[in-house]
């Protein structure tokens, strides 16, 4: 099956990487140096730049621009795509119909996982297309079909925004394993095998049964725990989570 990616930023690059190996892929952007980059890693694959007027007809397109650059691209797209993949934030189906011509839509919402083949990716679109869509995007980690654009788009804050909050998570424990005077290669790794191996966890167990196996009574873990609850953390995740969402529907609004 080939895949026509247009564009070529951070999500394209993990999204190619992931799939370079299984499926026959183009990519076309604007930045000649970039392609050519892209091309010299993955030579399997194939990069041009994209034309002033681009025939997208009976091709499977996977749009990954970002959203405000939509209206000035689609007019450049003619005739009518088999399959339209679209990866943009906050851009509905109805928008990308009245921009695009495509028999069928996806939505999706993978992350930077990707690259390792470890993205958590959300879908939604034309049911007739879900298995496909699926076994396209299990290709570089998990898939999650979800019934609507407005699940998609909460769902957003959590799998496509997720990694940006972890990375935060990871960097504050290193920093304060450093200040209580941890060298900081040793806080690193420390905090890397910790998120290799809680993966196994979260995704067997329920998040308050790790907390509860893990805090012992007047422990260690209970002062940090406290502490962290003090500093107002899980609802400052919980508003994160809100508060993507809420741009989700703004950016949907204006595209």
């Amino acid at each position: 099956m080939k895949l026509t990616f247009i564009g070529n930023g951070n999500m394209a690059n993990a999204l190619i990487v992931g799939l370079a190996d299984n499926y026959e892929i183009e990519v076309l952007g604007r930045n000649e140096q970039s392609l050519k980059a892209l091309h010299d890693s993955l030579p399997q694959i194939t990069t041009r730049v994209l034309n002033e007027v681009e025939d997208i007809s009976d091709k499977n397109i996977v749009l990954c621009v970002k959203p405000y650059s939509l209206p000035d691209l689609a007019p450049k797209l003619k005739g009518e795509a088999l399959t339209l993949y679209s990866v943009l934030a906050g851009t509905s189906i109805e928008s990308l119909k009245s921009q695009i011509n495509s028999k069928k839509y996806i939505r999706t919402m993978p992350n930077l996982g990707a690259s390792h083949l470890k993205s958590m990716t959300t879908i939604t679109g034309d049911e007739s297309l879900k298995e496909q869509a699926i076994d396209i995007f299990n290709q570089i980690g998990q898939s999650l079909w979800l019934s609507s654009e407005n699940e998609l788009d909460i769902a957003t804050g959590v799998a496509g925004s997720g990694p940006a909050y972890l990375a935060l998570i990871a960097e504050a424990m290193a920093d304060g394993a450093v200040q209580q005077g941890l060298k900081r290669a040793d806080a690193q790794a420390l905090v890397s095998g910790l998120f290799d191996g809680f993966a196994p966890l979260i995704a067997n167990d329920n998040p308050a049964d790790i907390k509860d196996g893990v805090m012992s009574p007047g422990g260690t873990t209970a002062a940090g725990y406290a502490a962290m609850e003090r500093g107002g953390v899980r609802n400052a995740m919980m508003e994160a989570i809100a508060d993507a969402y809420t741009k989700a529907k703004e950016l949907k609004a204006k595209n």
